[in-house]
């Protein structure tokens, strides 16, 4: 096993991880809304599209666990490389492609790429950040993604008016191969495989005793007192000797021991957290899918109408992720932030299925946008604040990967909704999912406060 790697210096790169984000995010929108009208000109039928449509997401569902083994046998910068590589070839496929079977493998390729970025990108923050910043710096980059949510539909809508379809997607390769280049100006420092939880940067001084006591009950983890003198004590794998010193360690986490904090196993900490981004994701797939057809059956909007919905909530987003990350630093409970983001989610959907008003539904969309970047940046900042770095990205790989199965069957489970009952039905059914996600959520939290009482 390697002992010694490359570590993405995340103060020195957050700015260089938020334009891969912006880039690879800006593509992905571009080709979102043009990518049916596109295959559709080489006439296949609409049981291959849906084949197609659904191997995108088949690839994210098996993206995530070989991109977190990527991550620890290369390290961030390399394996981001890696992704975008694989980002590049598939939109440049696509804009020379024919043929059924070469879409479905691109599209294959695509989904585990997309999952990929998400899983390293996620894994460099959980890895060189700490309690006190992973929220701001998950907000960065849910901004800077945001971002692209915004201009991604824009620059792509406004280049199929004037240009054949298979231009953004030449565009969109132009964009994953500047991503790529930006990757290779990141730098490195040496460092072992995993970095540990900076555990030194506070000393029991008089000047910091107020700021721990501060500290919350989720953060309240990161110091362990040994029960005797001899006793090493365990900080998410890191060693603190009687000196005060910590040094890294070999010791692998027992997945079926229980957490002295959580008082929940390795195990049911995974089960846990997939169980809420697996509802949070099904719940997105069927507002991506569903709600277009929604605004112009049931709203009566015309489709000008219903894309600056989208960019309000993408605007809304970019606006208020870093806010987000930073409010979530600072309450500590990062569980309740991500209760309320789901909450905020579900306010969005009541309101459009309550009213057709432009101006409601547009102020539902801004609730939401703010509400998924409460959410994305508590979420993942709270599992690199519970989960020791030994098994950080595999743990973030899996969670993401389990998710986007959510992401395969909602969508198909909402189409039954329409064919059998209404397309209301279909939003019925988001908000149950958000509602259990939030019921998970809180479940969770209970153990963990009720443990540390």
């Amino acid at each position: 096993m390697r002992k010694e790697s490359l570590l993405v210096d995340i103060r020195r790169n957050l700015p260089l991880l938020m334009i891969i984000c912006f880039l690879s995010q800006m593509g992905g929108f571009m080709i979102l809304p043009l990518f049916p009208l596109f295959i559709e000109e080489f006439g296949l039928s609409g049981w291959m599209m849906g084949v197609i449509f659904a191997l995108f997401y088949v690839g994210k569902v098996i993206g995530g666990v070989p991109a977190a083994a990527l991550y620890r046998k290369l390290g961030g910068q390399r394996a981001l490389i890696v992704m975008l590589f694989v980002l590049a070839v598939c939109m440049g496929g696509f804009a020379v492609s024919s043929s059924a079977f070469l879409f479905g493998l691109l599209r294959l390729l695509q989904g585990l790429a997309s999952t990929g970025l998400t899983v390293i990108v996620r894994s460099i923050i959980g890895d060189g950040g700490n309690t006190d910043n992973r929220g701001l710096y998950n907000g960065y980059i849910s901004s800077s993604e945001g971002g692209g949510m915004v201009l991604g539909p824009v620059i792509s809508g406004w280049l199929a008016l004037h240009w054949p379809l298979s231009v953004p997607f030449l565009l969109v390769t132009v964009c994953c191969l500047m991503a790529m280049g930006t990757a290779m100006g990141m730098k490195t420092k040496p460092g072992s495989d995993q970095p540990s939880e900076k555990v030194g940067r506070k000393h029991a001084s008089g000047s910091d005793s107020g700021a721990a006591s501060n500290m919350t009950v989720e953060h309240a983890h990161a110091i362990k007192l040994p029960s005797s003198a001899s006793d090493d004590t365990i900080i998410n794998n890191t060693a603190v000797d009687d000196m005060g010193t910590a040094s890294p360690t070999s010791v692998a986490p027992d997945h079926n021991t229980p957490s002295s904090f959580t008082g929940l196993t390795r195990r049911q900490q995974l089960i846990g957290y997939g169980t809420v981004h697996f509802l949070e994701m099904s719940a997105y797939a069927v507002f991506l899918t569903y709600f277009a057809l929604y605004a112009a059956h049931i709203m009566h909007w015309d489709p000008f109408a219903t894309s600056l919905a989208f960019t309000v909530a993408g605007i809304s987003t970019l606006a208020a992720a870093p806010a987000a990350g930073y409010l979530s630093d600072r309450m500590g409970d990062r569980l309740l932030l991500c209760m309320f983001g789901m909450l905020m989610i579900g306010i969005e959907v009541v309101v459009f299925l309550s009213t057709s008003s432009y101006v409601w539904v547009y102020v539902g969309m801004l609730i939401g946008g703010v509400g998924g970047a409460c959410y994305m940046d508590s979420f993942f900042a709270h599992i690199g604040d519970h989960i020791p770095d030994t098994g950080r990205s595999a743990v973030i790989g899996k969670i993401v990967s389990a998710a986007e199965i959510g992401s395969i069957v909602s969508p198909l489970i909402a189409a039954l909704l329409v064919e059998y009952v209404s397309l209301y039905a279909v939003f019925v059914f988001n908000l149950v999912l958000i509602a259990a996600a939030i019921a998970v959520q809180a479940v969770m939290r209970s153990r963990y406060r009720s443990k540390q009482g």
